[in-house]
């Protein structure tokens, strides 16, 4: 008996392989059918589906007015202060994969190095901080999903820009070239998938002494510098949400800075001399010159950084932003702060931007429209002050502009 049952066996070893297969999976199966034994609130927030849709999160790519602060500079720094950074901190991007063509590389580089500059100075980790948000941005539905569409998102309409540089007068200025291989370098890096962890999954920023209305509205998850970095509550503001997929297609950012250039900006959104002490647009010469007749200067547009502190970018023609309302003594006392030193220094103010040139040396239209001119004292010379006299009456200190007696 043994040997029939050995012999059957050995003549049906195909058959009994396939019953076994048959049964495993079946077996299979029935474990896959069973209840889990993970509650539901098991399931990670993180991965759980978006209760609101993309386009109604506060400050997307598309709002309008998401740089007007809310509170004066002291008491946003004091608000902004209060605000504690959220449990879990900033989070963990993925890296950035880049798939486009060599133009597109160059693009992308060339729009991230600039907006790290313009929005955060030079210092190192201030820049890849701003950086990390444009790419982060990048990857979010709620964004342009090109590097230099982020960056010029928005700056195509009077209101709405999403970074401050490209609205707000800074456009014509140029950085030196030192600077500009320091950040086209960490651009590199970040293209290359270098990830900044300090702010990790942040899509928002702003500086310290301003108080956005969208700022109450996100989770504050990161500060480096004075600018305090930000997220979206619920699943738009996890790593999970950065799934949109990079493909290149970066667009021409000259054409993108041509058109911002050329929109007619709300003046609210450009720096006023008394305001904040800072020049709309601030070009610096290439040589010390010497001569009474300054208004002519061969410059180069090369502006000193933005300070963090309002104090004087230093030599160079200033120009900047006025208003009828303005006390005329005030206006020179905050001229005097733009132009530190002894060397050629002189400001320009109009009261309309719309009229402030982007170029030395001034056009005959500039002149026509200009409401104020100081020139620094240097050489033994005094300082010379002059106003229009039609908008600022009987000033203490100064005299009327030629063209401009009341």
């Amino acid at each position: 008996m043994d040997f029939v049952r050995s012999t059957w066996f050995r003549e049906n070893v195909p058959l009994v392989g396939v019953l076994a297969v048959l049964l495993a999976t079946f077996a299979g199966l029935a474990l896959a059918g069973a209840p889990s034994a993970e509650p539901p609130h098991a399931i990670a927030q993180a991965d759980a589906p978006p209760l609101e849709s993309v386009q109604a999160l506060p400050a997307s790519g598309e709002e309008a007015d998401t740089l007007k602060s809310q509170l004066a500079p002291d008491d946003a720094q004091a608000q902004n202060a209060a605000v504690d950074i959220v449990d879990g901190g900033p989070g963990i991007a993925p890296p950035f994969r880049f798939t486009g063509s060599a133009a597109d590389r160059t693009r992308a580089r060339d729009c991230l190095a600039l907006a790290a500059m313009a929005e955060a100075g030079y210092g190192d980790a201030d820049q890849r901080a701003v950086m990390q948000v444009i790419l982060n941005r990048t990857r979010h539905p709620a964004f342009a999903n090109t590097v230099c569409g982020v960056v010029y998102q928005g700056a195509e309409r009077r209101t709405g820009c999403q970074f401050t540089f490209t609205c707000d007068g800074s456009l014509p200025r140029s950085y030196p070239e030192t600077q500009w291989r320091a950040a086209r370098q960490r651009a590199e890096e970040a293209l290359g998938g270098r990830v900044d962890k300090t702010v990790g999954i942040a899509t928002h920023y702003h500086a310290n002494y301003v108080y956005p209305w969208w700022s109450p509205k996100l989770d504050k998850i990161a500060t480096v510098g004075p600018h305090l970095f930000f997220r979206w509550r619920g699943f738009w503001g996890t790593g999970t949400a950065l799934n949109a997929t990079y493909r290149g297609g970066e667009p021409d950012p000259m054409a993108l800075r041509s058109t911002a250039q050329a929109v007619v900006r709300d003046e609210t959104l450009l720096p006023h001399l008394l305001g904040d002490e800072r020049a709309v647009r601030s070009i610096t010469a290439t040589q010390d010159v010497g001569g009474q007749d300054k208004t002519e200067l061969s410059a180069s547009a090369s502006p000193a950084p933005a300070p963090a502190a309002p104090q004087g970018p230093g030599p160079g023609a200033h120009f900047v932003l006025v208003g009828a309302g303005d006390n005329p003594a005030a206006i020179v006392a905050q001229a005097r702060t733009l132009c530190p030193g002894s060397r050629f220094c002189q400001v320009y103010g109009w009261s309309e931007a719309s009229a402030i040139p982007s170029e030395l040396p001034l056009s005959n239209e500039a002149r026509r429209q200009l409401r104020f001119s100081y020139l620094a004292p240097r050489n033994g010379n005094p300082e010379a002050v002059f106003f229009d006299c039609r908008l600022f009456a009987q000033p203490a200190t100064g005299r009327c502009l030629p063209a401009a007696r009341p």
